[in-house]
């Protein structure tokens, strides 16, 4: 338990110090809450109700995909996998070290945003302040563990970058952030259904049937990582 303790604080310093970490989870969402809640609130009148709901799932979504993939496919490339083989630690060791750090620099980007809408741009709070929280919890933990999944499943940065933009584009397109989800064709919106951003979005602006869906895509996402893990430790 203590090595876990020290690597996890090690990770947390490492991702700070992490270019790709440091801009996917705190550079660009602030930015683009500067920016982007601007102009929503210059443009559509009564954005305030939404606009903490939309910017955290924004941020967490952009955190979340872009950040932690390439992470950890460097972590589980063969050459640091069988370095830590070697040395004893469990194969499931970097994955629980990174997805949790990614998870409390998510939380921390949350709070921000959290501080920052309602003194900025006016966005109001939401009524029920703990029901809030723990929708937010779970919505972290599902999109960090559909980005580790990723992670896990690609073998090459590269790759893991480009998938991480082939995830995180209709992640947030048809999520309902930048406009109602009801304004795209039947199609689209059934694609939306398919990532955790939609059922976040809903689920942070009080839609209580949101929340088994997305403890569903968190149980699969959690149980693909799993699986993900077991056919690593089978390889050599």
């Amino acid at each position: 338990m203590r090595a876990f303790a020290y690597g996890f604080a090690l990770q947390v310093r490492l991702d700070l110090r992490s270019r790709t970490m440091l801009v996917a989870c705190y550079l660009v969402p602030l930015l683009f809450f500067a920016v982007v809640g601007g102009i929503f609130k210059a443009v559509m009148p009564g954005v305030e109700a939404t606009l903490l709901p939309n910017m955290t799932v924004f941020g967490v979504t952009m955190g979340a995909l872009v950040g932690l993939p390439p992470t950890l496919c460097e972590l589980y490339s063969p050459p640091v996998k069988n370095l830590c083989r070697v040395n004893g630690a469990p194969m499931a060791f970097s994955l629980l070290t990174c997805a949790l750090s990614a998870f409390l620099h998510l939380l921390v980007l949350s709070a921000l945003l959290f501080v920052a809408a309602p003194l900025a741009f006016g966005a109001a709070r939401p009524a029920q302040p703990l029901s809030y929280a723990l929708g937010l919890a779970l919505f972290v933990f599902a999109t960090t563990a559909l980005a580790s999944a990723l992670g896990l499943a690609v073998k090459q940065q590269a790759q893991a970058s480009l998938w991480s933009v082939v995830l995180f584009l209709p992640s947030i397109l048809l999520s309902g952030i930048f406009f109602p989800a009801q304004l795209l064709p039947a199609p689209l919106r059934a694609l939306g259904l398919l990532f955790p951003a939609t059922w976040g979005n809903r689920l942070l602006l009080g839609e209580t049937a949101a929340l088994w869906p997305l403890v569903g895509f968190a149980f699969l996402c959690t149980a693909g990582c799993a699986a993900l893990l077991r056919a690593k430790k089978r390889e050599k």
